[in-house]
């Protein structure tokens, strides 16, 4: 490991400082990303496994069969993890892995992996946030309907206590989904991710379906917990900012905040489901396939949001031409250019969305606290002969997001950690191997870890916020 000190700044030391006592400082990763070894101990095909192998759908046609092999390096991933300072570390569990079919009993040698990357976190002072699902679906689920089926919130709830039963004596917090909007839209109705479909009314049920199974699994860990837990869900939410005072680019603006926010904290926090929203998709002759009851089991209070963050937009109601419906004569509604720098991922860099993020959540959704469980870039690093990058853009990126997270608490967010989006280079969805965000290196042939600046950075940023 690379053990110099990242250059240490008066700015940085002023940061730490406007940090709360007792911050969260951590790092994120994904079970499919990361952990290859997908035909080992019992584990089989999710819906990336299937779909990586679908002509066209993935960059190269790389997939997740070895990845960065953290089922067997998972000890030396732990210890680097200790090194660059982290006490939070937020994994997710892969369903395949611990319920080989979707349903049925829980495959010992699956969850034996779990159990021990507890500990191991443990026995290095690592406090374990478990993730139960970021996105790998079984497959045989995803042949019987998958997320737009109702069955499928069962079987999620299902799962979540196999995993629950086993950890719940070792870990305190615990995510059930990631990024539903994700599953749903680039899923089922964008084909952007496994399975791969385009079907707009199946996606907005799987929207509900998702929340359901978050719901499900929320009521029976609690009634479970061994003691306190903190339990919750992790969104990815921007800002949407109109492209002007006009009518039309605030309505589009309305309408993507609706669909990419509300749709999924209303019913989360208060029971509800917008009726702009509703209003919305039943012009399109689309409804959700609400049940009774189904939005008091989703409510289950919740501990802790998490929010992972990468850019915001700037949207118009205007067509180029100036219309304001489409060829269906629906609304328009695109993305105008924020004329800001961008990543590697062509995603803008907005930090003060972020904060407008997170301060317009406290507001609407008072009591709620936050962590930050993603928040990262993918540049184009170039490393040196011995394999270190000097990533200054990702180290910018950083030093830019934190501080935004800083002016939201100072706005009045509760907002009680940070984990950077990812710990290690990785397989990164559709485009494969391209797209680096990791803070540390992993060259692919050897598997060799090597910490970039950003992780000198964070962990000397995480060690002045301990002892200011």
């Amino acid at each position: 490991m690379n053990t110099s000190a990242a250059p240490t700044t008066t700015s940085e030391a002023d940061l730490a400082a406007r940090l709360p006592s007792g911050f969260r400082w951590g790092v994120a990763t994904s079970a499919y990303q990361i952990e290859g070894a997908v035909d080992v101990d019992g584990r089989t095909p999710s819906i990336w496994d299937t779909f990586c192998r679908v002509p066209g759908a993935v960059h190269a046609g790389d997939h997740g069969d070895v990845a960065c092999e953290h089922y067997t390096r998972m000890p030396a991933d732990v210890a680097l993890i200790k090194d660059l300072g982290m006490d939070t570390y937020r994994f997710s569990v892969s369903w395949t892995r611990v319920q080989p079919h979707g349903r049925g009993g829980v495959n010992p040698a699956g969850i034996a992996f779990y159990d021990r990357l507890v500990d191991e976190l443990l026995a290095q002072g690592i406090d374990p946030w478990v993730t139960l699902y970021h996105w790998d679906l079984p497959q045989e689920l995803e042949d019987a309907g998958g997320w737009p089926v109702r069955d499928t919130a069962y079987r999620f709830a299902d799962y979540s206590m196999l995993v629950f039963d086993a950890l719940s004596d070792r870990v305190d917090t615990w995510t059930t989904l990631n990024e539903p909007w994700c599953s749903a839209m680039l899923g089922y109705a964008y084909g952007a991710h496994a399975p791969g479909k385009r079907d707009y009314p199946a996606a907005v049920s799987a929207v509900h379906h998702l929340l359901l199974g978050h719901g499900l699994a929320t009521e029976r860990m609690r009634e479970a917990a061994p003691r306190k837990l903190d339990i919750g869900i992790t969104l990815n939410a921007a800002t949407a900012y109109p492209a002007s005072d006009a009518a039309p680019d605030r309505e589009a603006a309305r309408r993507a905040d609706g669909m990419g926010a509300r749709l999924y904290l209303d019913p989360l926090v208060h029971g509800r489901y917008p009726a702009d929203v509703i209003a919305d998709l039943a012009s399109e002759g689309i409804s959700l396939p609400v049940e009774d009851g189904d939005l008091a089991t989703i409510s289950t209070p919740i501990d802790v949001l998490g929010i992972n963050y990468y850019f915001s937009q700037k949207f118009t109601g205007y067509a180029e031409d100036g219309s304001t419906v489409d060829a269906a004569g629906l609304p328009v509604s695109r993305t105008v250019p924020l004329d800001r720098p961008r990543t590697a991922m062509d995603w803008e860099i907005v930090p003060e969305g972020f904060t407008d993020l997170l301060v317009r959540i406290s507001k609407d959704y008072p009591g709620l606290p936050m962590v930050i469980t993603e928040n990262g870039s993918a540049f184009d690093d170039e490393p040196d002969a011995s394999g270190f990058v000097a990533d200054e853009g990702r180290t910018a990126y950083f030093t830019s997001h934190l501080s935004a997270v800083a002016d939201a608490i100072d706005q009045g967010a509760d907002i009680r950690g940070y984990l950077a989006w990812s710990l290690l280079d990785n397989f990164e969805w559709a485009y494969g191997y391209e797209k680096r965000f990791g803070i540390v290196r992993v060259d692919y042939d050897t598997q060799k870890r090597t910490p970039k600046q950003s992780a000198l950075y964070l962990r000397d940023l995480a060690q002045q916020h301990r002892t200011r």
